[in-house]
């Protein structure tokens, strides 16, 4: 598998899962880090019951 390959891989299981209502924990945690140094970076388990939380129960989901 050659990288350009792995990258649009990548790209399409990121989209698919955006289309579905699940942000990519990866690109959560990269941003965080990026803006939010302060923030202690939650487990998978607690991310994805925050974004489950926030899809079903109309609290938003942007911080920024």
């Amino acid at each position: 598998m050659n990288a350009s390959f792995r990258s649009i891989r990548k790209w399409a299981v990121q989209t698919a899962r955006l289309c579905c209502g699940l942000p990519d924990y990866d690109v959560y945690v990269q941003h965080l880090r990026e803006h939010h140094p302060e923030r202690k970076v939650p487990s998978y388990e607690a991310f994805f019951r925050e974004r489950q939380e926030a899809r079903y129960k109309g609290g938003g989901g942007r911080c920024c």
